[in-house]
């Protein structure tokens, strides 16, 4: 079990116990928790991806890094953009790979919070339906890991999304590879009820910010580059819905891209551990920043901003960016970073 559990967390899992019997097959809403905002209505967080490799490939002194940045930002939970467990998932409830890759490894003080997780392309090939266990939660009760749904925070929605079944090569071409495609097939029936589901949702939000998280790439200039199955059926969702940011990992840099015909801003955090190098495909929207290595995001939002900053392995501020929601903003309560 974590230790530090803060005092929100009883709350949060309270809903996590409720959104359990919304995960069956045909399940009208998706699950939504509630995680409140600061008495000052501000919200922190970490952004990481991509990870689960037993303290490789750096992923322990990124976890090092994050726990320092945690402590500076005061952060009120963290986000997982998917492929939690290299390479193929997790085998069961029980198998040693989750506290070798996850508890022994996030340990810092600071990172003691409420974790929210989707799954990535990795984790289905695996036990898929073993990280969504609540087994997991009374090994280490930070772990909150459903295929799509809903974190509340008052001012902001954040609205995970289960991006793997869209992808029709792992169906239709997965190779050596076996996905657990248990719960979601068939493909397209699973594809066109969430994106009913989340449609809906987003025209019932009233929240100040509206942010999507999924592990594959919208746009990207990595190894994978653009998600086509995305571009086509998710994506006229989220402009129709005014999301404001997309966050994702699946390709192993850290980026930030402006769509050209929307407000929507794409941010890459998938540096968790192993990490790609020398590859760059430009796409059709505007790349803002660009860092094939290792590292993670934090992201601090309160009624008028939203301040992005992305960190490399040593902890060093790579690139900064903030988006305002009024035309005059208040001063920021952000802290300063300099």
């Amino acid at each position: 079990m974590a230790n530090g559990t803060p005092a929100n967390m009883s709350l949060v899992l309270a809903f996590v116990a409720v959104a359990a019997l919304c995960c069956a097959p045909g399940a009208a809403e998706l699950p939504r928790l509630e995680h409140p905002a600061n008495n000052d209505g501000s919200l922190k967080l970490l952004v990481v991806g991509d990870w689960g490799r037993k303290g490789t490939h750096n992923q322990s002194r990124v976890a090092e890094q994050m726990g320092r940045v945690g402590q500076k930002l005061g952060i009120d939970f963290v986000i997982s953009t998917g492929d939690n467990f290299y390479k193929n998932g997790l085998k069961g409830v029980h198998d040693q790979a989750f506290e070798e890759s996850f508890t022994d490894i996030y340990t810092a003080k600071s990172l003691q919070k409420p974790w929210y997780l989707v799954l990535g392309n990795h984790d289905y090939r695996g036990n898929a339906l073993a990280q969504l266990s609540p087994v997991l939660r009374k090994i280490d009760d930070r772990f909150i890991c459903m295929r799509s749904f809903i974190v509340n925070a008052e001012l902001v929605d954040f609205f995970f999304l289960d991006t793997t079944p869209f992808q029709l090569e792992y169906w239709t071409h997965p190779g050596k590879h076996h996905y657990d495609w248990r719960g979601v097939a068939p493909r397209g029936k699973y594809i066109a009820n969430l994106l009913k589901h989340l449609d809906e949702a987003m025209k019932k939000s009233t929240a100040r910010w509206k942010i999507v998280v999924g592990h594959h790439t919208m746009r990207s200039v990595s190894e994978h580059g653009d998600t086509e199955e995305l571009l086509k059926l998710l994506l006229p969702v989220l402009k129709d819905n005014g999301v404001d940011f997309y966050i994702n990992g699946h390709d192993h840099c850290l980026e930030h891209i402006s769509s050209r015909d929307s407000p929507l801003q794409y941010f890459t955090s998938g540096g968790g551990s192993k990490a790609w190098r020398g590859i760059l495909r430009p796409n059709k929207d505007e790349l803002r920043f660009f860092y094939d290595g290792q590292g993670f995001m934090s992201l601090q939002l309160d009624q008028d901003q939203a301040h992005f900053i992305f960190y490399d392995v040593f902890g060093t501020i790579l690139y900064q960016w903030n988006s305002s929601k009024t035309r005059h903003p208040k001063p920021s309560t952000f802290l300063d970073e300099q």
